[in-house]
């Protein structure tokens, strides 16, 4: 095998896999997302509440005092590299790049999800945070499988605690979204517009949008637990964003083909987050 490739063979390789990384993603919209970032870590900055005080004639203004914290969201390095003979001389095997693109982007894409859900399922949660910011709220185990009482549990904690209607996600596990189409709520037209039981798959109910994570060798969703958050709870940043690097190694007689990510998340907020439990 001849150790010389075009540059056109490279660039088209690189952006096979871009376009299949981009069209897999799960999380990384879900959350706010900090790119092209210096450095070894980031500082997402949490702005407090403030409270309206009434001003009398020609006294001075009271300030509010908003509190100010930030919290840190370190980068770690990651790759998803393959040894491999599909590059013959200055032509492409394009049946067999594809199929290395797509693994390449889905072993990326996998791992940029696990990042945001270890951070998720290492917060602190409670059925009683006490609107501590940093206290996720738990919702009690209502039946076997998730049900929609949970939802709604869940849908009224975070409105109780001002989470903004909008950019709400559930991420649940496949036995989760099977117990909920086999409630009459979720798939009854009557309940909710999308046409579940037609479709096999709910996608928006109760204002969260919903992302069904399956078992993942990278770990996926803790067991019988699935979270509902608010899109500002969770910072997400990119040092080096998805790129590829296509090298000849002699020793192996191969092409090294890699796709590599610098990446890390936090909590923001952890009160704009609702951990859900099942028993099955």
């Amino acid at each position: 095998m001849s150790k010389f490739l075009t540059n056109a063979a490279v660039i088209d390789f690189d952006s096979e896999v871009k376009h299949e990384y981009q069209a897999m993603g799960k999380l990384r919209n879900t959350v706010t997302t900090r790119s092209n970032v210096t450095g070894e870590s980031y500082k997402f900055a949490r702005m407090g509440k403030g409270l309206a005080n009434q001003k009398a004639s020609q006294a001075d203004v009271t300030p509010m005092d908003v509190s100010y914290a930030r919290q840190t969201a370190t980068m770690e390095n990651w790759n998803a590299p393959e040894y491999t003979d599909i590059f013959d001389q200055a032509e492409v095997n394009f049946d067999e790049k594809s199929e290395l693109a797509k693994a390449i982007a889905k072993a990326i894409t996998r791992r940029e999800d696990q990042i945001i859900i270890d951070v998720i399922a290492a917060g602190t949660y409670s059925a009683t945070p006490a609107g501590d910011p940093d206290v996720g709220l738990t919702v009690a185990t209502t039946g076997a499988g998730l049900t929609v009482a949970q939802l709604r549990s869940a849908s009224t904690g975070l409105t109780k605690r001002a989470v903004e209607s909008g950019d709400r996600t559930l991420i649940l596990s496949a036995d989760s979204l099977s117990s909920l189409l086999g409630e009459t709520e979720t798939t009854s037209s009557d309940f909710n517009t999308v046409k579940a039981l037609v479709q096999g798959e709910i996608d928006t109910f109760l204002g969260f949008k919903f992302v069904v994570i399956e078992d993942r060798d990278e770990g996926g969703l803790p067991a019988l637990t699935n979270f509902a958050y608010h899109k500002a709870s969770v910072g997400y940043a990119i040092g080096l964003d998805m790129k590829t690097s296509v090298d000849w190694v002699a020793q192996k007689t191969s092409w090294l083909c890699n796709g590599i990510l610098k990446a890390g998340a936090v909590l923001r907020e952890a009160g704009g987050i609702v951990k859900i439990s099942t028993t099955s």
